[in-house]
């Protein structure tokens, strides 16, 4: 098979997912009719009424279903990215204090009122992509607000980076954690990674405002500066607020998804010695994450310091994979990695993709369907396996 007729068969069985499973599955299922959407579907596809609903999964919904109508328009109704707008506006939006909450119980009113940069990060992604696809200019002033809101309460003015989160009234905080699993730290490389991607769709809104320019650049040097280890290129994920490594961990989903963020904050930036020095570090940072690559195309979750794996299959880091793997092809003139990234959708296709009952599984165990973590819920949103889609349609038509 040729170039083009690969590339074409690619771009296609991908873009139909994404239109014939992965979308009408939130539209079709998700949707609550007591407003937004549901805060949680399990494995087996059972609603859970009564599941408090996050900022997170709210702001990924927005943002998968406007990036969808950005790219096609009149082809795609736009009327679930504003459900889930109108949602965040009426419930999540914090109208004493500003910011976003970072969940509500199931009937809209307040349960965890605290300030997590990583999701004011989100809804300010949601509102920027909102605002480049319909134009709605009160979505953009919406992002640039929540944009000074970040940078007013997060950024460390001392030792540089950004706090990981703040009481509802923006005071320090003693649990600082995204998740249960994870440090009580003080700064992450994932709340970093999440701040940048925002940042840079907000600075294609606002191409000229210096401000978002340097927040920008200053994140991508953080990366290389503080986060990367210089001497295997893999990335530190949990830091005091000095920047002293708190962990030992590898995780190979993150890495390989920071690898082509990084490249395309810079590739926006537009300038051209920041771009030079993130090709020659996410290159090598693609490579760190691609040893967690196994031989038929999938990827392992994280290598703990002990030097054990956990070996499990988890959907987002099969989708960031594939993209990851696209930027080395594209950017990095690594032409086999066309391949391989197809190899990767090939084993998403086959084992995390659910034809039963729609969108993707959490993950794989082993050859066994992991039907314990939520089909849709908290973390569980179209945001990574949509974004996969967009991007493999983006670079094969480029």
């Amino acid at each position: 098979m040729d170039l083009e007729a690969k590339k074409y068969n690619f771009k296609m069985e991908v873009y139909r997912e994404m239109i014939d499973n992965i979308l009408p599955f939130w539209e079709m299922i998700m949707k609550d009719s007591r407003g937004g959407y549901f805060g949680r579907i399990d494995g087996n596809g059972k609603v859970d009424l009564a599941a408090p609903k996050g900022a997170i999964l709210n702001s990924r919904i927005m943002w998968a279903f406007s990036a969808m109508f950005g790219m096609s328009g009149a082809d795609w109704r736009n009327d679930s990215a504003e459900r889930a707008k109108n949602y965040i506006e009426k419930y999540l939006i914090d109208k004493d204090y500003g910011g976003i909450f970072w969940s509500v119980n199931a009937d809209g009113t307040p349960l965890d009122t605290k300030k997590q940069f990583y999701a004011l990060g989100f809804a300010l992604y949601a509102f920027s992509e909102f605002g480049i696809s319909t134009g709605d200019q009160g979505a953009k002033e919406r992002a640039l607000e929540f944009f000074e809101l970040i940078e007013k309460y997060s950024k460390d003015k001392e030792f540089g980076g950004y706090l990981e989160a703040a009481t509802q009234d923006w005071k320090p905080i003693e649990d600082m954690r995204l998740s249960e699993k994870d440090d009580n730290s003080a700064k992450s490389m994932n709340t970093h990674l999440h701040i940048l991607e925002p940042y840079t769709n907000l600075l294609r809104i606002y191409p000229e405002n210096k401000k978002i320019r340097k927040a920008v650049e200053d994140l991508i040097n953080i990366f290389f500066d503080k986060i990367e280890d210089p001497h295997t290129h893999h990335l530190g994920l949990f830091f005091d607020k000095d920047w002293t490594r708190r962990d030992n961990n590898i995780s190979y989903g993150h890495e390989i998804e920071a690898s082509w963020l990084l490249l395309e904050a810079a590739q926006v930036l537009g300038a051209e010695k920041i771009l030079k020095k993130t090709l020659e570090h996410t290159r090598h940072i693609a490579l760190a994450g691609l040893e967690g690559r196994c031989t038929d195309g999938s990827m392992v979750y994280e290598r703990y310091g002990n030097g054990h794996y956990d070996n499990e299959k988890h959907w987002w880091v099969q989708a960031e994979n594939v993209i990851g793997q696209l930027y080395l092809w594209k950017y990095h003139d690594m032409p086999e990695m066309l391949d391989k990234a197809i190899e990767s959708w090939v084993y998403i296709r086959d084992n995390i993709v659910d034809r039963e009952k729609g969108e993707w599984v959490w993950s794989r165990r082993g050859k066994e369907i992991n039907r314990e973590d939520d089909k849709a819920g908290f973390w569980k949103c179209p945001y990574h396996n949509t974004r996969m889609c967009l991007k493999v349609i983006e670079l094969t038509e480029m």
